[in-house]
């Protein structure tokens, strides 16, 4: 279809014949903005013992504890930094005949298979971070909350067909009951 990004295969156990859709690569640019954002916040917050030691006006705080704090949290981001396109390429969803999966996962995989009749809700989400890059949530509510889903990076051109097939799918799935 047009304005699609490109379907790759992905071997995700017994899924090796499905043809995933990749979440879209503005994702990344759109994680590393949140990620300075809040390491910036966190860090400028646990850097409070440490400004006040070095000024003398906490000078019992334990050194080691007032430069760690920040130090981990920078640390912390610096990984997730790493980590951020990783995570991106290994999301993508699904558009079966009887149900919608979504994957994601680097270290602990998840599929998630949801039926199209088992659909109640889906919601297209858009944040000022995702609207600067072109982007979308698409929030998936089912009947059991183990299987609601948020799929984040949807191209927002794509957004709105996606969750007006899937809801022409559910209904078309709950009519046939």
């Amino acid at each position: 279809m047009p304005g699609l990004p490109a379907r790759t295969t992905h071997d995700v156990r017994g899924l090796e014949d499905v043809e995933w859709t990749p979440v879209s690569p503005k994702l990344i640019p759109a994680h590393y903005l949140v990620t300075v954002i809040t390491v910036g916040i966190v860090t400028a917050v646990l850097s409070v013992p440490l400004i006040l030691m070095l000024t003398g006006v906490w000078p019992a705080y334990p050194a080691w504890l007032a430069w760690a704090l920040p130090a981990v949290m920078l640390a912390w981001g610096v990984l997730e930094m790493i980590l951020v396109p990783r995570r991106v390429r290994a999301m993508g969803y699904a558009e079966r005949d009887d149900d919608f999966l979504f994957k994601s996962g680097l270290w602990f995989r998840r599929v998630l298979a949801v039926p199209y009749g088992r659909l109640q809700y889906l919601d297209v989400k858009e944040g000022p971070v995702q609207r600067r890059f072109g982007i979308r949530s698409l929030e998936l509510q089912t009947a059991s909350a183990s299987t609601n889903a948020t799929i984040e990076g949807i191209p927002a051109e794509d957004s709105e067909r996606l969750r007006d097939a899937l809801m022409a799918r559910g209904q078309a799935r709950l009519a046939g009951l």
